[in-house]
Parts: structure tokens; C-alpha cells; sequence
């Protein structure tokens, strides 16, 4: 075969290859053609006006690729961005008990502890003058002790003092005093005053160092008889006021001169649930600390002239462990029994719904001891530190609410309508014709009394 045979073979072979690539020139032209005549029917089409809308051509449709899906960040991002309000108040929240709560555990982490003269001995004291029975006192007087202060309590009778020595513990120590006797309670007084200011030796071959008077603390006596004022005799009204106000204040009288002197604190301790809320059936309780309330802001503003700090510590409800516990409540409940069937008929037809309901709920809540069915207490550590604060700050707040429901009750009874601190105590409204029902008389008084629960 010759060389010209080859090219011409060659030529053969290249023929349909050329005949498919022009055809497809072809093809893509002609298609290219119709796609433009038919992309401009469609759009003389929809564009018109006079052909109705059902025959008008569908618009091609437009492809969209599918979401990318976000990620966590970006969704929790969007969701900020669309609830700005809501993001801010949660914040608000959170941040605010974060920070409660870190400075409460901080506040419990630190080490209270009170000074110690160049010895190493204990140099401050502090009097309380409350009752040595009273869990309150107890309580302080082992916490305070534990920290590093001498204690004195003040004692009346020799039953008292031995309660104070059964302590067993060194300092911790009985302050006997007279409060009814002036003359023999300003004795007491000059002698505590000389024990403070003469040198003491703690030990053999140590250095003479004197005390130094941190504080007073007053606790009144914390119980109070209940009842409709009706039925409370002027008796109790009489101790009442006797022992729970004069007494504080002429406890706090014998002190001033060695609280001017030393410069010291003076605290109170008094109740401020029952007062906050002024329920019925509390006016004795409600009364006094009113006047003790009175009392303390005098005094502040009188000693607040010398630099001297007063303080006034309102209680809630505290969980003082054994001290009173299911016995208590027992007791309680008895008692109240013992009460309404001690009244006339006609003051039970009027008060001893109201008065056993609002005494049932005091045990379901915070209004009660904190011992018995009622809501827990705060525990006793809050008050040993708020005290110890108090004594030792260097400008303390003159008002500390302490225990639960100290705070809350007291907004309560301010700003909450008066029907609604009833409701909360289970006080309804006596109807007449109640006030014109009598009791059927019974010798053990069982019949009452079950009469009187089923108005509950």
C-alpha cells in the first residue's frame, strides 16, 4: 500500500468524527434557538395583560440549595439576638445569685475569730443579758466563747447562775445582778467595771494586759402569751410590759456609763415575724417590740452623738435542734386547747375558729417555733456570724434581719393588703349568725373542743 492509500484511509476515518462534532454544533444551536423563542413567548406571555392569569405560563422554577445547618453557637447566638429582653433579665438573675451565694459561702469560709492581748490571752468581753434558759442564749454565749471573747450572762437568782456554771466552761461566767434594785445592780456594775480596768494576769510569769468591753447584747424574753385581747387579763399585760420592756431598759440604763467609757456595742435581739405581719391574736407580742422598735431608735440617736454604734438584730425562725422539738409543738397544741375552753361561750363563738386556725398555721410555717411541723429554720450559724459582725465591724449596719422569713415577712406585712396577711394566717370572717351560737356546756370539755376543730 502506498503512502497516498494511507492519507486517504486516514481521511476516511476522520469523516465521522467530523460528522458528530457538526451535527452537535448544530443540535446546541438549533436548541439554543428554541430555548430563546420560547424564554420570550413566556415572557410576552406573562407580561400580558389581556390573557387571564390561569392560562398564563407557570414561572420556571428557581433553584435553591438546601440549608447549611448551623451550629450550636450560631443558633444560640440568634436566639440572643431575637430575645434581647428576656437574655438581660436571665443574666440579671443569675448573675445576682451567683454572687449571693459566693459572697454567703465566703462570708461562712471566714474565720471569725477576736483579739488577743500581746500574751496570747483573751482580752474582749461580752455581756449578754438574757435569760440563761433561753436556746438563743446558750447558743451565743458557747459561739461567742469558741471564738476567742469572754462571756458574761447576766443572772438574777442562784438557780440561774448554776445553769450558767453547768456550762463547765472557764469563759463563760455568771454576771449576778439585781435588776429590780437599783442600788444592788449599780454595785454589780462598779464591781464588772473594776475587773475590766485592773491588770490581768492570764499566767504565771506573763505580762499584766487589761480587757476590753466589746459589746452588750440584749435578748428580752422572747415568749409571749396570745389570745384575743379580750380575754388577755391586764396581768399578763402588766408582766408583759414589766419584764420585757422596762426590764430591757433598765438593763441597758445600768450599762450606758460602761458602754460611754469602753466604747462599746450595744445589740438587740427581738423578734420580727409576728411583729412584720401584725396577724390577730398577737397584740401582746406586737405591743412590745413596737416599744422596744421605739426604744432602740432613741437610744442610736442619742448614743450615734458619741460614736457609739447601737444595733438592732430582727429574728426569723431558727432550727435550734433538740431544743424544743415535737414536744414543743405537743405542748403547743394543749395549750391552745387549754385556752379556748378556759373562755365563755360567747368569746369561743367569736374567737376560737380564727384562734385555732391561725395557730395551726403558724406551726405549717415560718410564724412558728421552726422546731416542730413547720418550715425549717435557718441554722443558728447565721446568727453567731451576724453577731460577731456586728461586734467586730467597723461600721456595722445598724439593721440586721437574720433567720427565715426575717425579710420576707417584713415586706410582706408592709406592702401586702392586710386580707392577704389573714388568708395567709387562716383568719375568716365570723358570721352573725356564729357570734349568736352557744356551745353545748360539757364537764370535760371534749365536746368543745371537737366543735371547735371542725370549724377549722
Amino acid at each position: 500500500m502506498t503512502s497516498d492509500d494511507q492519507h486517504f484511509f486516514d481521511v476516511l476515518a476522520n469523516v465521522p468524527n467530523d460528522i458528530k462534532k457538526y451535527s452537535n454544533e448544530v443540535a446546541d444551536t438549533i436548541d439554543r434557538h428554541f430555548e430563546s423563542v420560547a424564554k420570550s413567548l413566556r415572557e410576552a406571555l406573562t407580561s400580558s395583560k389581556w390573557l387571564p392569569d390561569a392560562a398564563k405560563p407557570a414561572p420556571k422554577p428557581v433553584y435553591t440549595p438546601p440549608p447549611v445547618p448551623l451550629s450550636y453557637y450560631e443558633r444560640a447566638h440568634d436566639w440572643v439576638m431575637k430575645h434581647t429582653a428576656l437574655t438581660a433579665a436571665i443574666i440579671a438573675f443569675v448573675g445576682t445569685g451567683s454572687f449571693l451565694i459566693y459572697r454567703q459561702r465566703k462570708s461562712y469560709s471566714r474565720k471569725r475569730r477576736a483579739r488577743r492581748a500581746s500574751n496570747g490571752a483573751r482580752k474582749d468581753v461580752v455581756v449578754i443579758a438574757g435569760s440563761p434558759s433561753d436556746p438563743i442564749t446558750k447558743s451565743l454565749a458557747l459561739d461567742l466563747e469558741r471564738r476567742g471573747f469572754i462571756v458574761y450572762i447576766v443572772v438574777n437568782t442562784i438557780e440561774e447562775e448554776q445553769l450558767v456554771r453547768n456550762e463547765s466552761r472557764v469563759d463563760i461566767r455568771p454576771l449576778n445582778m439585781n435588776i429590780v434594785d437599783p442600788l444592788s445592780s449599780q454595785t454589780a456594775v462598779e464591781q464588772f467595771h473594776r475587773i475590766l480596768v485592773n491588770p490581768q494576769i492570764a499566767f504565771t510569769g506573763a505580762t499584766p494586759h487589761h480587757l476590753n468591753l466589746s459589746g452588750i447584747i440584749v435578748i428580752p424574753d422572747m415568749t409571749y402569751p396570745s389570745g384575743p385581747i379580750e380575754m388577755v387579763s391586764p396581768d399578763l399585760w402588766s408582766d408583759a410590759l414589766n419584764i420585757k420592756v422596762l426590764g430591757t431598759i433598765a438593763t441597758t440604763q445600768v450599762f450606758l456609763r460602761m458602754i460611754r467609757d469602753f466604747h462599746a456595742r450595744l445589740l438587740f435581739l427581738t423578734p420580727s415575724i409576728i411583729p412584720s405581719l401584725g396577724p390577730p391574736f398577737h397584740g401582746v407580742e406586737t405591743s412590745v417590740v413596737a416599744a422596744l422598735d421605739g426604744f432602740t431608735t432613741s437610744l442610736r440617736a442619742e448614743l450615734g452623738t458619741m460614736g457609739i454604734d447601737v444595733c438592732q438584730l430582727k429574728l426569723g425562725t431558727f432550727d435550734c435542734g433538740s431544743v424544743g422539738g415535737r414536744q414543743h409543738l405537743q405542748t403547743s397544741i394543749h395549750s391552745t386547747r387549754a385556752d379556748v375552753l378556759s373562755w365563755p361561750a360567747t368569746a369561743r363563738a367569736a374567737y376560737a375558729k380564727n384562734y385555732v386556725a391561725q395557730t395551726h398555721a403558724g406551726n405549717r410555717s415560718c410564724t412558728g417555733n421552726g422546731n416542730g411541723n413547720g418550715l425549717k429554720g435557718s441554722p443558728l450559724r447565721e446568727l453567731h456570724n451576724a453577731v460577731f459582725d456586728a461586734l467586730t465591724q467597723s461600721r456595722p449596719k445598724q439593721l440586721w434581719r437574720v433567720g427565715r422569713g426575717s425579710l420576707v415577712y417584713d415586706v410582706v406585712g408592709k406592702w401586702a393588703p392586710r386580707g392577704l396577711v389573714g388568708w395567709m394566717m387562716g383568719v375568716k370572717r365570723v358570721s352573725r349568725e356564729e357570734l349568736e351560737e352557744a356551745f353545748v356546756p360539757d364537764v370535760t370539755g371534749s365536746v368543745e373542743w371537737e366543735k371547735v376543730d371542725k370549724l377549722v
